[in-house]
């Protein structure tokens, strides 16, 4: 018996050839996003709003940056929460305690990330207008 693990066939080897592969997986994921996620269509129109404020909003390159920032790791978290529901869905659309918790755990990270983008957003706007 070898002490050495069995590769999956699915793992790529380096170089460029795996660096274009990888791009061209992540456009699929993006690509499935879009049309198949209305929540992550919703945010990428708020992102698409969002973006010149911040630019007009941002008093300095770091505002900017945060506000932006923020937006994306709303989008980040989103994609997450999509391959998660994904992944449960394709074990079972039975209902079952641990899938649901899985995808309300996800829920739950998308909610937290919006409720930071928008404290963020908030005290940027006070800190510029109201103070």
């Amino acid at each position: 018996m070898s002490s050495e693990p069995r590769l999956s066939p699915f793992k790529s080897t380096g170089g460029f050839q795996r660096v274009l592969r990888a791009w061209r997986y992540s456009m699929q994921g993006l690509w499935a996003a879009l049309k198949y996620e209305a929540a992550f269509r919703q945010e990428v129109a708020l992102v698409a709003v969002l973006t010149p404020a911040a630019f007009w909003l941002g008093r300095d390159t770091l505002e900017v940056f945060m506000l932006l920032v923020s937006m994306l790791m709303v989008l980040v978290t989103e994609l997450l929460n999509s391959a998660v529901e994904a992944l449960a869905d394709a074990l079972s659309t039975e209902l079952h305690p641990l899938l649901g918790r899985a995808k309300d755990l996800g829920s739950a990270a998308v909610m937290l990330t919006l409720l930071f983008s928008a404290g963020l957003w908030i005290v940027i706007l006070a800190d510029r207008f109201v103070l």
